[in-house]
């Protein structure tokens, strides 16, 4: 049973994923009303020609009148019976039904090449928007998915989103509030969280209807960086062969030789790099009743809340592509080990700019460097974020990138372990 949470503003708790959300046929006109419009790499919004049904119905009326100078004066008309009377059905726009939605759609603000696809679309099939189709045409504002509405990060920003709003807690419940702690000295070159654990590595393949059976998949790399990192990462490399997928990783630092060695062996591997946050699909890895199918797990990628911190970047360095999507963020401060930091970023093409901005910041603070200034000093290689590398769509492209696969029940899948 389902219980309303009645007095508390919200009826309901739950998350918004844009995994498998659709709005199609008369959806978009919907979601053109939206200040901010955003649809996301996961979800699927497509448009078609209208279809217009129209009810003949026969009236029977009662009328009242009276004999005027031999003529009938109407004093009252009025319905008493309907009787239907048949229906039929048109695929094909009005001129005044293509008036009025051209009217709506510039009003809100939106591009004629929607209602065209509409009008090249039978009813009987559905035309896929492409995510920057929709933000040429400004159906969408923005390439963002929904966190950018619903993420929880949204609460504790300056100033707070207006959709945040604090639940007191019911008569009777104790609430304790927790003092901070004092702030801890840092070791020049290792930054460790005690809140999150070592660096795990695990396999995981997107599920969408837009990519199933052919769907991307991917590294994890979530956690501190840790002197085993680089040995972890190893071992699960070798259980996928020659492949060369993509790591995602999410993480607040740690050990700055473990970032430089786990750095160089993705650069040896030729691995493609994104900082953002994985969302598993039926259980988390760390979960001891979780069992991944094939060794590989069921996600998404986020950019939201997604975060690379301290020795982080210089894991990212590694990569071969490196991308930071709009809604991660990654920090840097100083850090001991200079000159090799130095000599590496200069061996991965990464600019002096970086290790500026790193000597710029003391070790126990943090500086977040926006994406233009990443570019710049070429420690990401485009404005991208991770949905290039993970985004449903991508194995429908030509060429097909190399972390698509069809899963069938008759291939021979390897073994992988469960995690490292």
């Amino acid at each position: 049973v389902c219980k309303e949470k009645d007095g508390k503003g919200a009826r309901y708790f739950g998350n918004a994923y844009a995994d498998g959300a659709i709005c199609n046929s008369a959806c978009p006109l919907m979601l053109a009303g939206g200040i901010r419009r955003v649809v996301g790499q996961w979800a699927f919004l497509g448009v078609h020609q209208i279809t217009t049904t129209y009810i003949k119905t026969k009236l029977q009326y009662r009328t009242t009148y009276r004999v005027v100078g031999g003529k009938k004066k109407i004093l009252s008309k009025k319905i008493v019976g309907r009787k239907n009377a048949g229906s039929y059905k048109t695929y094909e726009m009005s001129k005044s039904v293509e008036k009025r939605l051209a009217a709506y759609l510039n009003e809100m603000g939106v591009g004629r090449a929607v209602l065209e696809t509409m009008k090249n679309t039978p009813a009987s099939s559905i035309q896929r928007l492409a995510p920057y189709d929709m933000l040429q045409t400004k159906l969408v504002t923005s390439l963002d998915a929904v966190d950018l509405l619903t993420a929880a990060t949204l609460c504790k920003a300056d100033p707070v989103a207006a959709n945040c709003r604090e639940i007191p807690a019911p008569a009777g419940h104790v609430v304790a509030y927790a003092k901070p702690a004092p702030a801890a000295s840092v070791e020049p070159e290792t930054a460790h969280r005690a809140d999150v654990g070592d660096m795990r590595f695990v396999l995981v393949r997107g599920r969408s209807f837009l990519c199933d059976p052919n769907c991307p998949e991917w590294i994890s790399a979530e956690g501190t960086i840790s002197a085993q990192t680089p040995e972890r990462l190893r071992q699960l490399l070798d259980t996928i062969g020659d492949r060369r997928l993509p790591v995602v990783i999410n993480s607040p630092g740690g050990d700055v030789l473990g970032a430089l060695a786990a750095g160089k062996l993705i650069r040896e591997r030729k691995l493609d790099v994104a900082v953002a946050r994985t969302d598993f699909i039926g259980c988390e890895p760390d979960k001891a009743d979780c069992t991944a199918e094939d060794g590989v797990y069921v996600g998404l990628t986020i950019d939201a809340s997604g975060e690379c911190g301290a020795a982080c970047p210089i894991m990212l360095a590694g990569g071969v592509r490196r991308l930071v999507g709009p809604r991660a963020q990654l920090t840097v401060h100083s850090m001991g080990l200079e000159q090799r930091v130095k000599t590496y970023l200069k061996d991965m093409a990464v600019g002096p700019g970086l290790l500026v901005a790193m000597r710029s910041v003391p070790a126990s603070r943090h500086r977040q460097l926006e994406p233009e200034m990443m570019l710049k000093v070429g420690l990401t290689t485009g404005l991208d974020s991770a949905d290039e590398f993970t985004g449903p769509t991508i194995c429908k492209s030509e060429p097909m990138p190399e972390n698509c696969r069809v899963v069938s029940t008759s291939e021979v899948q390897a073994d992988a372990p469960v995690k490292l």
